[in-house]
Formats: structure tokens, C-alpha cells, sequence
């Protein structure tokens, strides 16, 4: 039994109707190798015999009455493979738009809180005989590098099936009466008068010296919030999803960043601004300020990798769209990366996770709900415009009952006034892209898929123009 930490929980209490708050990872496979041919209840199989050794696939939400604390994690006295494991087919002819709109439908499924918070749906129907295994987990319960890792528990790195022995046996555990869990709930709210007066004492500071920082007239900068032009996907959103996927080589990304002498990240993020400035201008709607993405930051240390929880942070990126030159933009994109990382760490990656704690259930639920219901997102300036994440995945093949994984499109939330997510997961030699939006303010996203191509091509252009520069450099004698 474990109580949620205060960001785990958040995910709870900012889900409404219209955002639900899942990490899902879509795997497409060939099951050219699986022995037998392919067999959905192989697939069921091999899942029911991995969750029984890994606690998160196991435990379930026990709310605390009245609300006066975060719920605790307990092993699901009732736990069956069956309320996990789907089964759905795509329409004809099964290409990767089918298979978008299907992982948007159960993407915007909200998971049922009286079971344990993941699902498995086996997607069948695919072009050239291949299947599609989409994974969700809630947010409370991992991050984009944790729920990487309950994926990548699922699968082996070989197309060899070992027969499967018997697990332990679980103890399952009791549930906890009305009266144990306020008692406990109220003697853990009565010690943190003293947890907040901390908090406090570090984050003054700590925002004062950032203050006192961006200040300087040298100092770079990094975007704020509320910076952010206003776009057509950035207002209220609807609980309809919609998914474009794109692929692009990861040497390349690492042409690009070697080229200019920058991060894999600012590569990344140039190449986002570049689809996104194709997109907005064929739309006639490319604003004269560049857009401004958040961007997850794992804080997670190498002692913690086998916690499944979150150990994120976030800062704020520009993606350049109001840039022309490519190599301009991923110069600029860099300094402003810099910036955002000094403020980052001028705050200190744990101040997030400790203001979370003090989160009240009821008021957080509450005011998040009246946000949605109200439309409020849609009257004021974006905060931001859409989210971009990063996913580091294997660098080796993966398999599944014998089943060759080709691809992983890793999908995270789409968030209230901002109508699009771009998550990207490197998987062998390749980068996979899975742009999720709010159906109904993005009704086009397959164009931003389809820009990727020539998007990249640019970049890659401006990096072999940067490199025969360099080279014809001589020093001076």
C-alpha cells in the first residue's frame, strides 16, 4: 500500500470529460515470426503472465473519504487479464490514417478508476498482415521514461518464446477501512504546516534569483508563459482525438546536431518549428511571433528507474516558426533553450514536485472542472501552444510472442487550450512521431505529418551548408 505523491496525483485532479490524461505507446509489429502465425490470445497470453510480476499493472486507486488527502495505490483484490486486454479491427484498407483515428477513439476512452489504471488494445487489420498492440497507462500512475519501461517489461529483445513458468503468488492486500484511511489521512495533512514553511523557504529564493537573473541585460533568456501567439488549436478542447504519425532517420537528427553544435533536444525542437511553420503558412495562419511549446524534463536519477511514478519537470521552448532560414532558427532555438535550462535550474528540478504535495483534492478537481466546463481556455492568451516531448527507447530490435516490433509512436495528453501534443520516441536507428490533437481544432493533422519530410530535408540542407563552412575556415597564420 502507497500513498500518491502530490504529482502523481495532480493528474488526477486536472482530468476532466474533455482531458483525459494518459501516456500511451502504440507499437506496430509483424508477426512474420510469431511461431504459429499470429494469435490474439497468444498476445493475451504473454500479457497476463508479464503484469503478474509488476506492481503498477497490479494496483488500483483507493480514494480517501471526504477527500482530504491523495489516494493510495493497493493491490486489486479483483484483478482480471479481461477487463484489460481489447480486441478491435480497422476498416479497409487498414493504412496509417485508419490506424490514427483508431488510437485517437482509445485515446479519448477514459480509464475506469475501479480497476487498475492501464489498458491493452490489440489493433488488427493493418496493411501487409500486421498488428498494432496501442499500451495506456493513466499519467497518476507513470511518465513518458516510466511508462517506457512498463512497455519495454512486456517485450524481449529476442523473437524466441521461452515457455512461461508460474509466477509467485500475490499477496493480495486489504482494503482499508473508511475510518483507517481518514485517520491516516488526517495524522499525514497534520505534519505538513512544516512541509509547506520548507517549500517556501527554498522556492523564494530560488524564484527571486531567477527574477534577478532575466533582470541582466547579458543573460540569455528563455520563453514565459502566456508568450505565446494565439493559433487556431490553441482554445477550449474537446474530448475527440485524432493521431498523424511521421518517421525520420536519428543519424540525421545527429547530422543536424553536430552540423550546429547543439543538443539532439534542439534538433528535435527545430524540426518541430519547421513542420509547424509549413503547416501554419499553408493554412494562411502563421503568426509573426514564433510558437511556444512546453517540454517535459525527466528529473528522474539513475537509483530510480524501477519507480513507476513521475519524476518530471517541464520548461518552456521557442520552435522558431517565425524564422525563415532553418539555420538561423536552430541557432535561435538553442540560446533560448539555454536560457530556459538556467531558469530551470535556478529553480531547482524538485520545486515541482514539492508544491504538488499541498494540492487540495476537492478545490483542484473542482476549479479544473469549471475551467473546462466554462471555456475559459478559449479567453484568454494560450499559456503555451502545444506540448513537445522526447522519449528515449531502445536501440535494439524488440519482439512481442515472437512478433517484430517496427515502429513505437509514444502519444501524451492534450491539455486545455492547447489542442496539440508532438511526442517522438527513438526506437533503433529511427525517431517515430505521433502528433495527437483535439480532432475538432485540428481537423487537418495528417498535414502535419505529411510536412515532416520536407522539413527534415531542410534542416539537413542547413546542416551540410554549415559543415562545408566550417570546413573551408582556415585559421590565421
Amino acid at each position: 500500500m502507497e500513498r500518491l505523491k502530490g504529482i502523481d496525483a495532480s493528474f488526477l485532479y486536472m482530468e476532466t470529460p474533455k482531458m483525459p490524461l494518459h501516456v500511451a505507446f502504440a507499437t506496430v509489429l509483424d508477426p512474420a515470426e510469431m511461431p504459429g502465425g499470429y494469435s490474439y490470445q497468444s498476445v493475451v497470453n504473454l500479457i497476463a503472465h508479464r503484469v503478474q510480476s509488476k506492481a503498477p499493472f497490479r494496483r488500483r486507486l483507493v480514494q480517501v473519504p471526504l477527500d482530504l488527502h491523495h489516494p493510495l495505490w493497493v493491490e486489486d483484490p479483483d484483478f482480471d487479464i479481461i477487463h484489460h486486454v481489447r480486441q478491435v479491427a480497422l476498416p479497409r484498407p487498414g493504412g496509417d490514417k485508419e490506424l490514427g483515428a483508431m488510437i485517437g477513439r482509445i485515446y479519448s476512452t477514459p480509464l475506469d478508476r475501479r480497476r487498475a489504471l492501464w489498458e491493452a488494445w490489440v489493433i488488427e487489420g493493418l496493411e501487409g498482415g500486421r498488428f498494432c498492440l496501442v499500451l495506456k497507462f493513466h499519467h497518476a500512475l507513470v511518465d513518458g521514461v516510466s511508462g517506457a519501461g512498463l512497455v519495454m517489461h512486456l517485450f524481449a529483445p529476442t523473437a524466441q518464446t521461452a515457455p512461461m513458468s508460474l509466477p509467485p503468488p500475490v499477496e493480495r492486500e486489504r482494503i482499508p477501512s473508511d475510518a483507517e484511511l481518514i485517520t491516516a489521512a488526517l495524522r499525514s495533512r497534520a505534519r505538513q504546516p512544516l512541509g509547506f514553511a520548507k517549500a517556501l523557504g527554498d522556492a523564494v529564493p530560488r524564484f527571486a534569483g531567477v527574477l534577478w537573473r532575466r533582470r541582466k541585460p547579458e543573460s540569455i533568456k528563455g520563453p514565459l508563459p502566456f508568450e505565446a501567439p494565439p493559433t487556431h488549436f490553441n482554445a477550449s478542447i474537446s474530448a475527440r482525438r485524432n493521431v498523424a504519425m511521421a518517421r525520420v532517420a536519428l543519424a540525421e537528427l545527429k547530422v543536424v546536431k553536430n552540423a550546429f553544435g547543439v543538443t539532439l533536444n534542439d534538433a528535435v525542437l527545430a524540426l518541430a518549428g519547421g513542420v509547424l511553420r509549413r503547416y501554419l503558412q499553408g493554412r494562411g495562419s502563421l503568426p509573426s511571433r514564433s510558437l511556444i511549446a512546453v517540454c517535459p524534463i525527466s528529473v528522474r536519477a539513475e537509483s530510480e528507474t524501477e519507480d513507476y511514478n513521475n519524476r518530471v519537470s517541464a520548461m518552456f521552448a521557442t520552435l522558431g516558426t517565425d524564422v525563415e532560414d532553418p539555420a538561423e532558427r536552430i541557432r535561435i532555438i538553442h540560446q533560448a533553450t539555454k536560457g530556459a535550462k538556467a531558469d530551470f535550474q535556478a529553480i531547482g528540478a524538485d520545486t515541482l514536485t514539492q508544491w504538488a504535495e499541498f494540492a487540495a483534492p476537492r478545490t483542484f478537481n473542482t476549479a479544473m472542472r469549471f475551467y473546462s466546463s466554462m471555456n475559459l481556455a478559449s479567453r484568454h492568451r494560450p499559456v503555451h501552444n502545444l506540448v513537445v516531448s522526447n522519449v528515449p527507447g531502445p536501440r535494439f530490435p524488440i519482439y512481442l510472442a515472437g512478433a517484430r516490433v517496427e515502429a513505437i509512436y509514444p502519444v501524451g495528453p492534450v491539455m486545455e487550450g492547447a489542442g496539440l501534443n508532438l511526442t517522438l520516441m527513438s526506437y533503433r536507428d529511427s525517431v517515430d512521431l505521433a502528433f495527437i490533437c483535439d480532432s475538432e481544432l485540428v481537423p487537418d493533422v495528417w498535414a502535419m505529418a505529411e510536412a515532416v519530410p520536407d522539413a527534415h530535408a531542410e534542416l539537413l540542407e542547413a546542416a551540410r551548408l554549415e559543415g562545408a563552412a566550417r570546413r573551408n575556415v582556415r585559421p590565421i597564420a
